[in-house]
């Protein structure tokens, strides 16, 4: 009996503290005067390294803009993909800036307060092939992903986007054998190899795959875009505070035309309306 009795208070007892945890974010970024960003090493043009080993890219300067507008300096980290989307981080990150798409999962465990620009997803293949030219194609197919990623939910066919459930996507074809990869660096490695080498395609941003081909030649987009992904900011869930924040500081960025110019910089043309 007293073991039973205990397991209430004892649950209290954590609750409050993650409670705690998650309603001092924008206390905790201010008292260290930090905010710790998290994103992709390897999803150019949003996020890479570049020549001086450097994180650069569109996402990371808007994760600057945020921190700068917070009056705080701004702390990049770049753990997989899977880490990430995975969410539950207990305080080791305070925000991803990381094109994040808002879906039914993900909002389980994050807050999205704001929109920061639309993106179409499609589909890669190795610029020799002539077999893939539309979604049907991909059935039967091996197709390389990010491993935890929209894309992967949506080959698997149970992809639903947050905030859009009365509009479900069309999957246009039959089964696909998914091939997850930490980082698409190596899945375009494979699919340079040759079609139904190790894969026959990808699947990815348009404009991760339009910087992707406007350096290397080996690919080429297939057919139309599948659907469009709104990408959004993410943030842990339960601290209302530091989503109002978070929502206030990006749409002052977007009304004073910061993400315009961040969009025009690394995009050639502003995606962020």
């Amino acid at each position: 009996m007293k073991a039973i009795s205990l397991l209430p208070a004892g649950l209290a007892l954590l609750a409050a503290c993650s409670s705690a945890l998650a309603g001092s974010t924008l206390e905790r970024i201010e008292s260290k005067g930090e905010l710790t960003g998290v994103l992709m090493e390897n999803y150019p043009p949003f996020s890479f390294l570049n020549e001086q080993n450097q994180l650069d890219g569109f996402d990371v300067d808007v994760a600057k803009a945020v921190a700068k507008r917070l009056g705080v300096k701004l702390k990049l980290e770049t753990p997989s993909w899977d880490v990430i989307a995975a969410g539950r981080w207990s305080g080791r990150y305070d925000i991803c800036v990381c094109s994040m798409t808002p879906s039914k999962a993900r909002a389980e465990v994050f807050d999205f307060p704001v929109e920061y620009y639309q993106s179409p997803a499609v589909i890669v293949v190795n610029a020799k092939d002539s077999t893939i030219s539309s979604g049907k194609d991909l059935s039967q197919r091996k197709v390389g992903v990010i491993s935890a990623s929209t894309y992967e939910a949506y080959l698997n066919k149970d992809l639903v986007i947050e905030g859009a459930e009365d509009k479900p996507l069309t999957y246009p074809f039959d089964s696909v054998q998914v091939a997850p990869y930490d980082n698409e660096t190596v899945a375009f490695q494979d699919l340079a190899l040759g079609t139904g080498v190790r894969l026959d395609a990808m699947v990815t941003n348009l404009i991760t795959a339009k910087e992707r081909i406007a350096q290397d030649p080996r690919f080429k987009i297939a057919g139309e875009t599948l659907y469009a992904e709104p990408n959004v900011v993410a943030v842990e869930k339960n601290d209302p505070q530091w989503s109002e924040k978070v929502a206030q500081v990006v749409t002052e960025l977007k009304a004073d035309g910061t993400l315009t110019r961040i969009s025009e910089k690394w995009i050639g043309a502003d995606i962020t309306k």
